[in-house]
């Protein structure tokens, strides 16, 4: 088989949480054209239906809109029943559902704290943990996790240390499941994005003058594109990656270099 036929995924049956925007969305689209079916896992019900309807169009694969919070077992579980019925097997999870919050750590509250980390990581690891079960049952997968540059450096001049830890753990949590899985033949590996410019953040007033602030510290002098991405998990889902785990890929226009 060619390289080009190892990474077309074909057959195969994916899903993305945080799947109706941004970074979930260009992935799924990504996976989609690549041939795989998706489900769309988000939060935001309307929006997921909208995302699944226009994948479905625009790849002509068969598509699932599935409303989960993934802070909650029970919603995992019963998105990952509702794939299963529609998809008969997982082959493929992008666990990439998260949040940010800029709050100073002196003023931050243990409520703030506890949101951050119970989407960012106790959310990767039920999604994750349910796909792995699916996976080790059916003889093999790939998981792909969303960490963050923000695992290996801290961000300035935003205060973010509850979404920078949480990050750092979901690259740790990673490698973990890579090692514990290896003989499982489930392949666990995670991207670590830098500052990608999605419309949410493009858009917002509020990030405006940190653009301007990114921008001028990045060797590259621009935010990342969310198809900039699409590359790597495309690779890391299918065949063409069967060697290929417990790794982070950062993806950050060389900002961790300088």
């Amino acid at each position: 088989m060619g390289i080009l036929e190892k990474m077309r995924l074909d057959g195969k049956k994916a899903f993305v949480t945080g799947g109706a925007r941004g970074i979930g969305l260009s992935i799924a689209c990504a996976l989609a054209e690549a041939g795989a079916d998706i489900a769309i896992a988000d939060l935001d019900e309307e929006a997921a239906n909208r995302a699944a309807e226009e994948i479905q169009r625009a790849a002509g694969r068969k598509t699932l809109a599935v409303k989960t919070d993934v802070t909650r077992p029970e919603s995992v579980d019963a998105m990952i029943a509702a794939i299963l019925k529609s998809f008969g097997r997982i082959d493929a999870a992008f666990c990439n559902a998260g949040v940010c919050m800029n709050i100073p750590a002196a003023e931050m509250t243990l409520e703030d704290w506890n949101k951050v980390l119970a989407v960012n990581l106790t959310g990767v690891f039920l999604t994750a943990q349910a796909a792995g079960r699916v996976m080790i049952e059916q003889g093999g997968g790939s998981i792909i996790t969303t960490a963050s540059m923000s695992a290996h450096i801290v961000n300035t001049p935003q205060p973010q240390c509850s979404y920078n830890a949480s990050k750092a753990g979901v690259v740790q949590l990673t490698k973990s499941l890579a090692v514990e899985w290896a003989l499982k033949n489930v392949r666990v590996n995670s991207i670590s994005p830098g500052y990608i410019g999605t419309d949410l953040t493009l858009n917002s007033p509020a990030l405006a003058p940190l653009i301007e602030k990114w921008n001028a510290a990045a060797p590259l002098k621009r935010l990342g594109k969310p198809e900039e991405l699409q590359a790597i998990a495309v690779y890391l889902a299918g065949d063409a990656s069967s060697f290929t785990t417990g790794s982070d890929f950062v993806i950050d226009g060389a900002f961790t270099c300088v």
